[in-house]
């Protein structure tokens, strides 16, 4: 063995436990997703024989259980690539302004195509999908537009801040003039899965596919990014380019997933801080375990949310937000006492 074997053996070991483990609870995860419901688990655990058991759980669960990983995914896979185009770790998907162009597509496309977030019908879907993707993609265009380029940060999320709460009130003035979208809007706001069935996994899993093969076969950009500018230009990156791809795809995976379950915060930037914490890996492996941590965790949060005061059930994105945010202060506070004592 080598002596660049045995060095990047632990790694490997870690990224193949870490797999395997993310592997057995997404399974577990799937399962139990399956046997909440408003009835609690007894239709599933003991009515299995019965064939209004079953279409509860392959018409609703199922669609429902495997929505929410995707869209997980999606973000998991969004907040990799916004830490590492911009090598800020709090750079999450929402980063540029993309979550409230999302909202705002929607918004118009509830309205001129005169549907809901319930509509199962692939014209439909397809149109309130495009219509997220295009209004996140215009948002990060106009934000590194007011930024005048990727070059200053402080500029970067500034105008990605301002850009947000801009969009944001034009799409909650779209709601209030439309009342008759305005009781979804809300529901989307806070983020549910309710809204998801087969053509929304199907929709999801296409855009997820896509983004990850096209996320993964650059990698390596990511690395070099993260390396510094001079460094990825003396390797003959062509950062305009790679910049281009990116933020394609970041529009893609984010847009996407919000118009399929709505606003959920803190999934894609907690996922790859949670496979950093296990492993140090490039961005070819952190890229893919991502989306599965991301997965899971909107998956785990979609279960709390049905569970907690069954029958009723939460916004998912609330319950992401409250725990999020809890564990981003416990985070905070115990990196300060552990400074203390360096």
């Amino acid at each position: 063995m080598t002596t660049i074997q045995a060095t990047n053996l632990p790694s490997r070991v870690r990224v193949w436990r870490l797999s395997m483990t993310l592997l057995v609870i997404t399974c577990a995860l799937f399962i139990i997703g399956m046997s909440v419901g408003s009835t609690g688990i007894k239709s599933f655990l003991f009515n299995t024989s019965d064939a209004g058991t079953w279409q509860i759980i392959f018409d609703i669960r199922l669609p429902r259980t495997l929505a929410a990983w995707l869209a997980g995914a999606l973000f998991g896979l969004a907040g990799a690539i916004a830490q590492g185009l911009f090598r800020n770790p709090l750079a999450d998907p929402y980063l540029l302004g993309s979550a409230s162009g999302a909202t705002l597509g929607v918004a118009l496309s509830l309205i001129l195509l005169s549907t809901s977030l319930y509509a199962e019908n692939w014209f439909m879907r397809i149109g309130i999908t495009s219509a997220a993707f295009f209004g996140a993609l215009a948002g990060v265009l106009i934000t590194i537009f007011l930024a005048k380029g990727f070059q200053h940060t402080f500029r970067l999320l500034l105008a990605g801040v301002i850009v947000g709460v801009i969009l944001g009130a034009i799409g909650s003035f779209i709601s209030i003039m439309n009342p008759e979208i305005l009781q979804a809007m809300q529901a989307f706001m806070l983020g549910t899965t309710s809204f998801a069935g087969w053509s929304a996994c199907v929709i999801m899993s296409i855009a997820l596919v896509f983004s990850c093969v096209l996320a993964w076969s650059l990698g390596k950009t990511l690395d070099a990014l993260a390396l510094g500018e001079l460094t990825a230009l003396s390797l003959g990156i062509d950062l305009n380019l790679a910049r281009a791809i990116f933020i394609f795809i970041l529009a893609l995976a984010t847009g996407t997933a919000v118009s399929q379950v709505g606003i959920i915060a803190f999934v894609g930037l907690a996922a790859p801080h949670l496979v950093r914490a296990q492993t140090n890996v490039t961005h070819h492996t952190l890229l893919l375990l991502s989306s599965g941590v991301g997965g899971g965790l909107l998956l785990a949060a979609d279960i709390l949310a049905r569970a907690l005061i069954a029958p009723q059930e939460l916004p998912v994105g609330l319950l992401t937000a409250i725990l999020g945010g809890s564990y981003l202060l416990w985070l905070m506070h115990a990196k300060q006492a552990v400074s203390r004592y360096k």
